[in-house]
């Protein structure tokens, strides 16, 4: 690994990047004359610039000069050929490339020459193995051995001479084969929607404003910001760099990070690993931060070149889709012994072979539930769009199932329990203490604030450096104070450090600031101080710069002044700062920071963390002549205490009540945050996380236990202050030998490791890093703790609805076998023929158990403990419920086909068989819509889909009945009205019944399903 200081070509000063000769606008290039203007986007012809390496430039042509590697041979469209020879970027100056490609070092290409650019180009994206087509989706429907099985029944009963029989069968095959295409298809769409949602994105610059797009409309020429933690969008040359790392594992196999330097040199043939100036498509940024200009695309990139073609990576099954699957050849296995039995009894009874064979054809099918996987995906699908809904975006199905099963959700601060909105509100000096009541308001000095704040008079330090950009100077005049000493004097010094020690910048004047949220809070109060943090920034140029990362805690700039000194700005953790610091500023001067000094401070630090500010402290240096800017220790040692400064970070209004439906819900929410311990404490108590002596642990505290120490403390806190990376991985580790299910929250680029570790991994969408986000699970497009609330709750209801419809299903198959075997058993006729065996099982109850599959969460899934991982389907008593319904459903079936034959009209008997059957299988599903109320407390409003579904499947039955045509085919009568009130009675009394009973018992307990961990 690249060591921090270490690598000089990582940690050159960023202004490398657009350079160009002297002559020409800030593109770097000039027009030729009689060439077209060298507006971006339009490039000319180059003048005045040294020979590019490589480069055979046409006029007005393509931007990238020509080359086999074309600027963005995007996605399907590749590298074209006939073009002239390979550009090599990585040798290139800075402004030759921005020439080449026309774009502007500043405000890259305009959106509209962008858009044509990626018309002519294609998508950024690599190209994968071709999809099958629809028609052979469709084929593969009929390839399930049961269908072949039917077709070859259909075949027999043609040879018999039953043709009507044979073409009833293929019809049904036919019409089944398309509902599971088309459910199929949703299915896949929905998911394709859901990979949309979750695709990777990328930050660049176009008609000189900052935005967010889709890394697939990337195209060459574009301007893209890179930092810790974003995986390259697509192959570029670099134009500014800070102490740039990155990871090129996927490409060179160096697993170590690769310095990397918008400065350095190379020659044209350098290889690919030794190319220090290129950041290439797939590879992550694991520290720094970088500007780069686009020069390569899609299957154009170096990703594209090795890659050639991806196949399309195959779709794990989740463990609930391995459970059914397991579940459908125990009833594969079943349903053939008893249908075995149904044939030799109906033999042995006289019947003819072809027929009970027809007929235990059909008893296979209606036993084995072959849907239930195929449905499980699309309820998983329509479950997960939902979800989005809510701004939970899923990346992985098993999370929706693990979901349920959360025992604990441990939750960043930050953005996620607050409204990562930060406003400055105090600032404390060596001499004075300022306050602001609201965004927009000036500093104003505090009560009691003025002089002596930290310590009394002390004398300049002989040979101590000053922060000579004295205060007023330059941009800092304004409203905060003027030259000389002082508490104004002092706070301008803070407020110039604040603005100068930052990345929020606006790109132009008049926007607000964009980038982490501190940062622009600072740019805030810098401004409320009379500070033009812009202004001041193009004033004061930066050297070099030192980022922010969780293990430094800190980040520091150099920059030049007015007076051509390199001075040193520090920000970070008041105690991480301090310890640096030797020197205090008061009244203009540095005077030793002495141990009353450092002790008031960090008291006041503490005292501001106590009003649930986030306290950072803030230093300055100025360097001497020989010291490097580049070199950390100098940059960040013998600093000069400037002051602390607390931005407040309000909660979101909606957590408190999130945090109490989890409690409510068997869930515990733990905060671990890397803010100071009594910000997070106050923090805790406003959300409701703690109680008047609950402790909270801090990072050290981690370090000085074992994981057996940690494992029997982990469940006892909830609030972790001053956490790393490493103390979230062993956070997770310590609940889940506790037994517990975690999700993990993370947005920075360590923090995937302790995603990865939890069993639900979830990133910022807004804040997050491309790694943590490719590591999780579950993706929060609101970066809000509610919204994670709010997907378990989906999670569970999702969990309910693929019950429902199991036990929808199996009971309808139990009814249906049942009146066969039940039948064969009492030597009767067969009550239903083959075909009608198959219209039930194949058309009119697949769309009802689908609907099931949409049903709202119930009013109670957050007043239930989780659900443990391996708890049964059948758990609660399902599996009784199966068979007692199935029982119901056989026995209602036989006593019609008895009752309707009775008058020696086998035909009419079977028809009011069908009917009961159709009938009771439809009140079946409303009361499968709940597994604790009544169906008649179940409100139809609340699944139309189910309504329109059963209406569907009766209208089939009506068809059947009274359509001659059908009638013929499926060998019915037309039923009497006399016959109606049989069936209608013989259906809805034990349903009644059972209803009634249900209603008079009440609701199960609430923990009797779903409470195994109990």
């Amino acid at each position: 690994m690249v060591r921090p200081g270490k690598d000089r070509a990582s940690r050159r000063p960023d202004r490398v990047s657009s350079a160009p000769a002297p002559a020409g606008r800030a593109g770097g290039f000039v027009p030729e004359p009689g060439s077209r203007s060298s507006r971006p986007g339009d490039p000319g012809r180059l003048r005045g610039t040294r020979s590019t390496p490589s480069v055979s430039p046409r006029p007005g042509g393509n931007p990238a000069g020509g080359g086999a590697l074309r600027p963005g041979g995007g996605g399907h469209r590749g590298r074209e050929r006939g073009e002239a020879r390979q550009v090599a970027w990585h040798a290139l100056p800075p402004h030759e490339c921005l020439a080449l490609l026309g774009t502007g070092p500043e405000e890259g290409l305009p959106a509209a020459e962008a858009a044509r650019r990626l018309r002519r180009y294609g998508p950024n994206r690599l190209r994968e193995a071709r999809r099958d087509p629809l028609w052979r989706k469709l084929a593969v429907q009929f390839q399930d051995a049961l269908v072949l099985v039917l077709v070859g029944a259909a075949a027999l009963s043609a040879a018999l001479g039953e043709q009507a029989d044979a073409i009833t069968i293929l019809v049904i095959v036919i019409i089944n084969a398309l509902l599971g295409f088309l459910h199929e298809h949703k299915a896949e769409q929905a998911l394709e929607a859901l990979k949309a949602l979750a695709a990777p994105q990328a930050r660049v610059i176009r008609d000189g404003h900052r935005q967010v797009v889709a890394a697939a409309d990337l195209v060459p020429g574009d301007l893209i910001l890179l930092e810790a933690g974003d995986r390259v969008p697509a192959d570029a040359r670099l134009l500014e760099s800070h102490s740039l790392g990155v990871e090129e594992a996927a490409l060179t196999g160096e697993s170590r990070p690769v310095g990397k330097s918008a400065a350095a040199t190379c020659a044209p043939e350098a290889p690919l690993a030794e190319r220090p100036t290129m950041v290439y498509q797939g590879t992550t940024v694991v520290r720094g931060r970088a500007r780069a200009v686009v020069v390569a695309t899609g299957m154009a990139t170096e990703m594209g070149r090795i890659a050639g073609l991806l196949e399309a990576a195959e779709a794990e099954p989740t463990p609930l889709q391995q459970r059914l699957a397991h579940l459908g050849r125990v009833l594969v296995s079943a349903a053939l012994a008893v249908c075995a039995v149904v044939v030799v009894l109906g033999v042995i009874q006289g019947e003819r072979l072809a027929s009970m064979f027809l007929a235990g054809v059909s008893l296979a099918v209606a036993a084995v539930p072959e849907g239930l996987p195929a449905v499980v995906t699309i309820v998983l699908a329509l479950g997960v769009q939902r979800m989005v809904q809510a701004n939970a975006i899923i990346r992985r199905l098993p999370a929706v199932e693990t979901l349920g099963c959360a025992t604990v959700i441990c939750s960043d601060k930050t953005g996620t329990l607050t409204e990562n909105r930060m406003t400055a509100r105090r600032a404390i000096t060596a001499s004075g203490r300022f306050a602001r009541t609201a965004e927009g308001e000036p500093w104003r000095p505090e009560a009691g604030g003025e002089e002596g704040e930290a310590g009394g008079p002390g004398r300049p330090v002989a040979g101590a450096r000053t922060a000579a950009p004295a205060a007023g100077a330059g941009a800092g005049a304004g409203r905060a104070g003027g030259p000389g000493g002082g508490p104004a004097a002092e706070l301008q010094l803070l407020l110039e450090a604040v603005a100068l020690c930052n990345n929020a910048v606006p790109v132009t004047a008049g926007d607000d600031p964009t980038g982490d949220p501190t940062e622009v809070g600072l740019v805030k109060a810098a401004w409320a101080g009379g500070i033009d943090a812009r202004r001041l920034q193009r004033e004061r140029p930066r050297l070099a710069e030192h980022p922010f990362s969780s293990e430094r805690r800190r980040m520091a700039v150099v920059c030049r002044d007015a007076q051509g000194r390199a001075v040193s700005y520090v920000k970070g953790a008041p105690e991480v700062v301090l310890e640096r610091c030797r020197f205090l500023w008061r009244d203009g001067r540095a005077v030793p920071l002495g141990e009353g000094d450092r002790h008031r401070m960090a008291a006041a630090a503490a005292a501001m963390a106590e009003q649930a500010l986030r306290v950072l402290a803030v230093a300055v240096r100025v360097l001497g002549p020989g010291d490097d800017p580049e070199d950390e220790a100098v940059a960040e040692g013998d600093l000069v205490l400037a002051g602390l400064i607390g931005l407040m970070d309000p909660p979101r209004p909606e957590v408190p009540a999130a945090i109490a439906r989890c409690r409510q819900a068997g869930i515990r929410p733990v905060m671990v945050t890397g803010d100071h311990a009594r910000t997070a404490a106050a923090i805790g108590r406003e959300l409701g996380l703690l109680a008047g002596g609950d402790p909270v642990l801090e990072g050290r505290d981690l370090d000085a236990m074992d994981d057996e120490q940690l494992a029997r403390r982990v469940g006892q806190v909830a609030v972790f202050a001053r956490v790393a990376p490493e103390h979230k991985l062993r956070i997770v580790r310590a609940l889940k030998r506790q037994g517990e299910v975690v999700g993990m929250t993370g947005d920075g680029v360590n923090d995937a490791p302790a995603l990865k570790e939890a069993h639900i991994g979830i990133a910022m969408g807004r804040t997050g890093t491309d790694v943590t986000r490719e590591a999780a699970d579950m993706i929060l497009a609101d970066d809000n703790f509610a919204s994670i609330v709010g997907a378990v709750e989906q999670g569970r209801a999702i969990y309910d609805n693929i019950r429902k419809f199991i036990r929808y299903l199996l009971a309808c198959n139990t009814g249906e076998i049942l009146v066969m075997f039940l039948a064969l058993l009492a030597g009767l006729p067969l009550p239903l023929r083959p075909i009608h065996i198959l219209l039930v099982n194949l058309v009119t109850d697949g769309l009802p158990a689908v609907a099931l599959g949409l049903e709202p969460a119930e009013p109670d899934v957050m007043n239930r403990p989780p659900r443990h991982p391996r708890e049964s389907l059948f758990a609660g008593g399902l599996g009784r419920r199966v068979l007692i319904r199935g029982a119901v459903i056989g026995v209602t079936t036989l006593a019609l086909f008895v009752l309707g034959s009775a008058s020696g009209d086998l035909e009419r008997g079977r028809t009011m068989a069908l009917a009961g059957l159709v009938l009771s299988q439809m009140i079946h599903v409303f009361d499968c819509r709940s597994e604790r109320r009544s169906a008649f407390d179940v409100p139809l409003s609340a699944n139309p889909a189910l309504v329109a579904a059963v209406a569907s499947s009766v209208a089939v039955l009506l068809a059947v009945v009274y359509w001659e045509p059908l009638a013929r085919h499926f060998y019915t009568v037309p039923l009497r009205p006399g016959d109606w009130v049989m069936v209608l009675g013989g259906v809805l009394l034990p349903w009644v019944a059972l209803l009634v009973r249900r209603s008079l018992v009440g609701s199960r307990p609430q923990a009797a399903v779903g409470s195994s961990r109990a």
